[in-house]
């Protein structure tokens, strides 16, 4: 396929009865979006109308069946399904996360083709889109095994980025899971990803400790003095600028985190509730470690919402801003 000037951001349309759809319609009314990169959604036009004539949105769309098609200033959709299927906006189904899953598919081939430039996801229901075809604990891994390399899931806006030394596992395996060799990879590609996606030459690294008050000295679990500080200690003779590990519950309160590129939680919430309580609604996930850009809003499907047009479009557009500044910025770092 013949580049166009424009970056194409490739867009898969997350759970068919959440507000995946709306906030990608919302995005595009303001036409001046496609200044900034062609758009493809992966989905199908009739399940498009369904959600522009509910929600009363007036988004234009130009349909096209090959991907060889793309017109410029417009938003593209491509056909990925023609059948006509039953969607209740606010019920998830199983259809719904059937379809989810055949658009997130379609479009991360096109990324791997390398037929679209970066990948933007609406979001999905871990629930109703496990599958035979994906036994995924969520879109970061489904996009590490097709796309290869080893991921790290990074919440980030323009403050702050943080990343999960674990991610989507339960807090009761969480302490077994951490490992010297899981904290040095997390930071090898926290490190990697500072450089090449950010053009940060040294970046400086924090890692959260994993019990209250990093243990107190072994009065609250001793994971922190017999795992965290020794593994931290061999990172720093190698030359990384890492170190920690700080008390997470005072971190972001005090605003330690404006001092470092980089910021490695311990496990999902540790990181993601004092983010989402910082940025909720402008904050973006990055999934770092991958061959391809692909970024996420940092909020789901919001099946609450669904169908009453209340749902916000600020952090979609700000997932798509940003995956066309990492892309330039890994180009760039390419040709240095």
């Amino acid at each position: 396929m013949k580049k166009k000037h424009k970056i194409i951001v490739g867009i898969s349309v997350g759970d068919l009865s959440g507000i995946g759809i709306e906030i990608v319609l919302k995005s595009f009314e303001d036409s001046r979006m496609l200044d900034f990169c062609t758009p493809v959604i992966f989905a199908s036009s009739k399940v498009i109308s369904h959600h522009k004539k509910v929600l009363d949105i007036s988004t234009n769309i130009h349909g096209i069946d090959s991907i060889n098609n793309v017109v410029a200033q417009k938003v593209n959709l491509l056909t990925v399904w023609k059948e006509l299927i039953d969607v209740e906006l606010g019920v998830p189904t199983k259809i719904s996360g059937e379809y989810a899953l055949r658009s997130l598919e379609k479009a991360v081939e096109a990324l791997k083709n390398e037929e679209i430039d970066v990948l933007v996801t609406a979001p999905i229901d871990k629930n109703n889109i496990r599958s035979d075809q994906f036994k995924f604990q969520g879109h970061t891994e489904f996009l590490e095994d097709k796309l290869g390399g080893e991921s790290l899931m990074i919440l980030m806006t323009d403050d702050v980025r943080v990343g999960l030394i674990t991610g989507h596992i339960p807090i009761s395996e969480v302490a077994g899971a951490i490992t010297p060799e899981l904290i040095k990879k997390k930071v090898e590609i926290m490190h990697r990803s500072l450089v090449q996606d950010f053009n940060i030459s040294k970046p400086k690294i924090a890692i959260l400790g994993l019990n209250p008050h990093c243990g107190d000295q072994g009065v609250i679990g001793t994971e922190d003095d017999d795992i965290v500080k020794p593994t931290i200690q061999e990172i720093q003779k190698k030359g990384h600028l890492v170190y920690g590990p700080y008390a997470a519950d005072s971190f972001f309160g005090n605003g330690s985190y404006k001092s470092f590129d980089g910021v490695l939680a311990m496990y999902h919430d540790q990181g993601l509730t004092p983010f989402k309580t910082l940025a909720f609604g402008k904050g973006v996930n990055f999934t770092a470690g991958l061959s391809r850009i692909r970024t996420s809003p940092d909020h789901g499907t919001a099946f609450d919402i669904a169908g009453k047009g209340k749902a916000e479009c600020s952090s979609f557009k700000e997932a798509i801003f940003m995956a066309i500044k990492l892309f330039k910025d890994r180009e760039e770092n390419k040709s240095l």
